[in-house]
């Protein structure tokens, strides 16, 4: 039993119609799942700017809160100048630290690009392409 294909005895106002609808439908699924993937992507590019946010605002108060108190311990033994240089030379230690931390986060982020959605939108071009050339 020999079977037409769906849309064979169509006249090309209603094809072309067809195709017209089809592929504004196909246009708005690939947009949906392009945004899906982005927003899960954003979330942890987002976690990985909370710890550069951290380590910036956790620098800052051991800045504010122990350089004083360091400076004045280390002047018992110490010139003033000499035990505020240590200070800093910790700090800046720490402060390193802290953001070699939030790069390793921000490097398992993978690339803002939509992955599935490029494969899904490679595939569909392909089948259109095979329909194209099964239709001829």
């Amino acid at each position: 039993m020999d079977r037409k294909p769906q849309y064979a005895d169509l006249p090309l106002p209603e094809l072309l119609r067809q195709l017209s609808t089809d592929t504004a439908t196909l246009v708005r699924q690939e947009i949906r799942l392009a945004r899906v993937e982005l927003t899960g992507k954003a979330k942890v590019a987002g976690r990985s700017a909370t710890f550069f946010g951290a380590a910036a605002v956790l620098g800052f108060g051991a800045f504010l809160a122990v350089t004083a108190c360091a400076i004045a311990a280390l002047a018992l033994v110490l010139q003033v100048w000499a035990a505020a240089l240590v200070v800093t030379a910790v700090y800046a230690a720490g402060a390193v630290a802290a953001a070699l931390a939030g790069k390793r986060s921000l490097a398992a982020v993978a690339p803002p690009v939509p992955e599935r959605t490029v494969e899904s939108v490679k595939a569909d071009v392909d089948a259109v392409r095979a329909g194209v050339s099964r239709g001829r």
